[in-house]
């Protein structure tokens, strides 16, 4: 399996994912994910909707929890 960074072992608790696609499009990835928990959290009062603000609070969670094995790739 070959990945962009070299000769570098993967440091405990960041994701496999992390090494092979670099960690900026990780970063990028983690952001699409907040942004659209956002936007059903937001949008969930207009739609009169408790369901989107349980789908945006999981994501939210999601996100915030992958956040940190991300940044631990230097």
């Amino acid at each position: 399996r070959q990945t962009l960074v070299k000769d570098e072992t993967v440091k405990h608790g960041s994701y496999p994912c992390v090494v092979c696609c670099c960690r900026k499009k990780c970063l990028l990835f983690n952001d699409m994910v907040l942004i659209i928990a956002t936007l059903h959290t937001g949008f969930s009062r207009r739609a009169k909707s408790f369901e989107m603000i349980l789908i945006g609070r999981f994501l939210e969670g999601i996100g915030a929890g992958r956040t940190p094995h991300y940044s631990m790739l230097v």
